[in-house]
């Protein structure tokens, strides 16, 4: 990595094409520098006019970690490929061997950096809902708004080919979206939709047919999911959905994955992985019970979770298994010995943190790979559970339930378990959520509980419910 002094970017731009020409590979140009607040929201939203179906959104549940990408700089992809995880990371690795970054700027969540996902299975045959998403998809964006930890930094990237022009005026382009971004005032409106179900019946006899699996020795858990349909009669805007989020799930990790006319979109209340330098921290998320209308209400209901055998005992698979994963690639572990209680909007669930310490080599990637499925969006044992979801899941889940998130060019990064979220396409939106099945699962009782996870995007697409029943 070379290391150059603030200056006009046509002019980092031209190092770039030369080295590209010297080298034959691609080389990022990166521009760093720190300015003044801007919302994140209204900075994405700025983005509309030229950048639209090119955006990208992250915060973190503390909102220590805020980043807005706007338009694709470069993209990463892999399909088909049993070491997604690993190509993702390789190709990344060879990208930003040569970098070029302006000096003066914060190295975490900042510079060249990558946001994505992974669908949940490669495996699964593909619909035509998810066709715009790869099984892995990462993009560096042109232009990315960060915030860390209060201070607020733009970066812009630009991969330099060795055949191309110089003549973009990105310095102009960069001042245009901040001042855009001052003036803009996002506006949340109501409109009537209509909530269509998929197959519910079909559904609930799957969970019949997994509880059976499950009594009959043949799977510990399997985690099924199932998909509704919001029809709008006008097209959703995701800047909208991203503020009713924001404002409604604070808690949340929020995020937002553009790709042309279709949006993965949530607000997740799960980490998957974080990595920080050498520290690695994840989350058990598994147990799940509504909110109390009062605060004693809510508290019953937080004891009764929390003496719950069958919560419990899903709780203790996920710590288990994520503990183990997490073995083989920290020095030392530690978590709370007993699970506390994390409370949504409309939900809470049973919550254990684990942190470690990284052995030398363990990359962010690595352990992405080892933890996705964990046994909250998969089941146990993992790989027959994931054989189980293929041979009884009525849906493409695509995206949902996987790992999204952003690493930098540091190894830094966090991701997110991809639920509580929805695919917006024009005025349609589909949305998933899925309960853990066990031998005594009962399928009225779970087709509510999805019901229940269903309200935090639902409540975030705003309007009058109309529901028709298929």
């Amino acid at each position: 990595m070379v290391m150059i002094q603030q200056g006009s970017m046509k002019a980092y731009i031209q190092k770039g094409i030369n080295r590209s020409k010297e080298m034959s590979t691609p080389i990022i140009v990166s521009r760093v520098r720190e300015i003044k607040n801007i919302d994140p929201l209204l900075f994405f939203d700025a983005g509309k006019k030229d950048y639209l179906g090119e955006r990208t959104f992250w915060a973190d549940p503390t909102n220590q970690t805020i980043m807005v990408g706007l338009g694709k700089a470069y993209t990463i992809k892999n399909d088909g490929s049993t070491n997604r995880f690993g190509r993702i990371e390789s190709d990344w690795k060879r990208l930003i061997k040569n970098q070029i970054v302006v000096d003066n700027y914060a190295p975490y969540g900042t510079g060249p950096l990558l946001f994505g996902g992974f669908s949940f299975d490669p495996l699964k045959d593909k619909t035509g809902l998810w066709d715009r998403f790869s099984d892995a998809q990462f993009v560096l964006p042109l232009f990315m708004l960060s915030i860390i930890d209060g201070k607020t930094w733009l970066t812009t990237n630009v991969v330099c080919q060795q055949d191309m022009d110089n003549e973009c005026e990105i310095d102009l382009i960069e001042d245009t979206l901040l001042t855009a971004a001052v003036k803009i005032q996002i506006r949340t409106e109501e409109f009537p939709f209509e909530k269509t179900e998929i197959e519910p019946v079909k559904w609930m006899d799957s969970v019949k047919e997994a509880a059976k699996n499950v009594r009959d020795g043949e799977v510990e858990k399997i985690v099924l999911a199932r998909e509704i349909r919001v029809l709008f009669s006008q097209s959703i805007k995701t800047e909208s959905v991203l503020a009713n989020l924001k404002e409604q799930q604070p808690m949340s990790y929020l995020f937002a994955f553009e790709n042309g006319e279709s949006c993965f979109i949530g607000a997740s209340p799960e980490r998957l992985i974080k990595k920080e330098k050498d520290e690695f921290l994840t989350t058990c998320l598994a147990g799940s019970i509504k909110r109390g209308k009062t605060q004693s209400e809510d508290e019953s209901l937080a004891n009764e979770l929390l003496s719950d055998q069958k919560n419990l005992v899903e709780h203790d698979v996920v710590v288990q298994m994520i503990k183990e994963a997490m073995q083989g690639a920290c020095t030392e572990i530690t978590s709370p010995n007993e699970p506390g209680i994390y409370k949504m909007r409309d939900i809470q669930h049973l919550f254990t943190p684990v942190s470690g310490r990284s052995k030398d080599g363990v990359s962010l990637l690595e352990m992405v790979k080892k933890l996705h499925p964990t046994p909250a969006l998969g089941g146990q044992p993992q790989q027959k559970a994931i054989e189980k979801i293929r041979e009884l899941e009525l849906l493409d889940r695509g995206w949902y339930g996987s790992p999204i998130g952003w690493i930098d060019a540091h190894d830094n990064g966090e991701f997110a378990v991809a639920i509580r979220s929805g695919l917006l396409q024009g005025n349609e939106a589909y949305l998933f959520a899925g309960c853990g099945i066990v031998g005594d699962s009962e399928p009225e009782s779970e087709y509510n509980e999805t019901n229940i996870k269903f309200k935090p995007m639902l409540s975030a697409l705003g309007g009058k419910i109309n529901e028709v029943d298929e």
